[in-house]
């Protein structure tokens, strides 16, 4: 995705949960980075979902008022039991 650094919108990143595992109501968090290691605890952001699909606020005004560069965009979902869902989820582009 590319969008531009002047627009605030919401940025939607699908989740398809492991079969056998439902995220109904799991909390959900997006971290957006401009680095190729994990995310830090402080890089991630609570998201909400929106049909399926967790979202977040970017752009002026938001918690991720991001500047022009290369971004790497992260999932993380706890639901019920053991597991802790937490993928690299794609690239955003920020112009």
């Amino acid at each position: 995705m590319l969008i531009p650094a002047s627009s605030t919108e919401y940025l939607h990143v699908p989740v398809t949960a492991p079969e056998g595992v439902d995220l109904t109501g799991a909390p959900v968090k997006i971290a957006v980075v401009a680095h190729r290691d994990n995310p830090a605890t402080s890089e991630w952001k609570t998201a909400a979902w929106d049909d399926g699909e967790a979202v977040v606020l970017i752009g002026p005004g938001s918690l991720l008022a991001l500047t022009r560069g290369d971004y790497r965009v992260w999932v993380s979902v706890d639901p019920p039991g053991a597991e802790n869902i937490t993928r690299m989820s794609g690239h955003l582009g920020i112009t």
